[in-house]
């Protein structure tokens, strides 16, 4: 077993053998007496948004500012 275990020291043990290399970790008595937990970031919003009036006129500026550069080069490349 510990050929095995230096065979898999290798960081390219994984393309070499897939198929070992999967068996192996899932296998380890190392690997299993490791804590871990699922985290799914994208489940729950932990952080809640919140918009406020300022942040809702900012918004609405730049998409006027947007919506008005676009209009200034359309408008000059029909010019053009």
């Amino acid at each position: 077993m510990a050929h095995r275990h230096e065979a898999f020291a290798s960081p390219f043990a994984q393309l070499i053998d897939p198929a070992a290399f999967s068996a192996a970790v899932a296998h380890s008595e190392r690997l299993a007496r490791l804590k871990s937990r699922v985290c799914r970031p994208l489940d729950k919003p932990l952080i809640p948004l919140v918009r406020n009036a300022e942040q809702e006129r900012f918004d609405r500026e730049v998409e006027h500012a947007r919506s008005r550069d676009l209009a200034a080069e359309l408008a000059f490349a029909d010019t053009h």
